[in-house]
Order: structure tokens, then sequence, then C-alpha cells
């Protein structure tokens, strides 16, 4: 067993605290601007071009201190963390709730890193190397979405699950090691709020994705709402 030093207890808390603080919050309002899809293509184009009318070097700067760092760290000391750790519930009598959420948190850790590489690759990274915000559009996400039989759809509905699930339980886990939650009871109020939150951060990323479905030529009821407004 590895003896944990106080460079270790550090990292550790840093770790979870970075998965709730920025990583977390900026998972929620990334889904939560990219569910502007629901409301058409203007309504979505224009949260892009809000970021895109911010200075090009005020944005990078922004992202790289306040989303890429944060990110990267929390990932790094996070595939650390899941190379050391010895899973406790599959095929053991430990089959505890808690044990689940630890296997489960390695897992998804793993998915979310393979699928953030991807995801970065294929959007802000192209954007930034072709130098051209149409490539992160409505237009060019529907047709993104719908091409090789709906796959890259599928492939993003996996890692929001993944992303959704690693981070709702991550609150769970924060308050454990934060010393916020002490009791077991206290400890399972926030396991079921944990629960609430995953199925409902879930429901808003997919239902996001399916509002880049629509056609452009169609409008859904929420879409026309909004344009009469």
């Amino acid at each position: 067993m590895a003896v944990v030093t106080r460079e270790n207890y550090i990292l550790h808390k840093l770790h979870s605290l970075t998965g709730v603080v920025p990583v977390g919050y900026y998972m929620l309002q990334h889904l939560a601007l990219n569910s502007f899809s629901l409301a058409g293509p203007q309504k979505f184009d224009a949260v892009i071009n809000f970021f895109e009318s911010i200075p090009k070097h005020v944005l990078l700067v922004m992202e790289v201190t306040m989303i890429w760092i944060p990110i990267l760290f929390h990932a790094v000391y996070g595939v650390f963390i899941t190379g050391r750790a010895k899973q406790n519930y599959i095929g053991t009598k430990y089959n505890w709730s808690e044990n689940r959420m630890y296997l489960l948190q390695r897992v998804s850790g793993i998915v979310i890193f393979l699928f953030l590489s991807f995801h970065v690759t294929t959007t802000t990274g192209k954007k930034y190397f072709t130098g051209d915000a149409e490539q992160i559009k409505y237009a060019a996400m529907h047709t993104y979405f719908t091409s090789y039989a709906y796959i890259p759809l599928m492939i993003y509905m996996v890692g929001i699950l993944a992303a959704s699930y690693h981070f709702s339980y991550g609150i769970w886990n924060f308050c454990v090691r934060w010393g916020i939650t002490i009791s077991d009871n206290a400890q399972r109020r926030v396991q079921q709020f944990s629960a609430l939150m995953f199925v409902a951060i879930t429901v808003m990323g997919w239902a996001a994705l399916f509002g880049f479905l629509i056609p452009q030529h169609e409008a859904t009821p929420l879409q026309t709402a909004m344009r009469t407004r």
C-alpha cells in the first residue's frame, strides 16, 4: 500500500476541488450554452458569435488558464490515481454502493479522457487550426452529428453520460474528502442528490445534442416560440 505523503494529500485535495470548480462548473455552463441548439440555428450561432467577438488573445488566455490547465491537471492526476487503484466491487463480497461508485468513477474518468481528446480535436482544435468559427456553428454540427450513420452522435452521448456520472458522483466524493459530509446520513443524502444530478445533467446534455438534429428549414415548438418573442 502506497504511503500517503503530505504532497499526495494536497494533490488529492486539489484534484477533488478542480473536479468541481472550475472543471465541473465549466461542463455545466458548456452544456447549458449548447442547449441553445434547441432554440434553433440563429440562437445557437449567436452564442458562438459572442465568444468570437472577444479579442482572440483574451479568449485564448481565458481558455488556457480557466479551462485547459485545470482540465489537464485533473485528467493527468486522475489517470495516475486510476493506475494505482484496485477495484474491490466486481467479483468480491464488498458490493457496497460506495465501492460501485469508486469503480465507475475510475472507468468514467478514462472514458472522459478519451472523449475529450476526440471532442477538442474535432471542434475547438479544428476551429483554431482553420481559423474558421463556422466549423463549430449549428450547420456544421448538424452535418457532423448526422454523418457516418450517426456514429459521432452516439460517441457524444456516451461521452456526456460518462461526464455527467463522473461530475455528479464527484460531488459526493468532494463532500467526503473535504469533510463537508461526516455522518452516514449526510453522505446518503448527498448520494441521493448526486443521483438526481446525474439524471438531470444527462438529460440536458442529450437534449442539446438532439437540438442539432433538427434540419434548419424545420422548427420545433421551442424554436417557434423563441422566434415570436
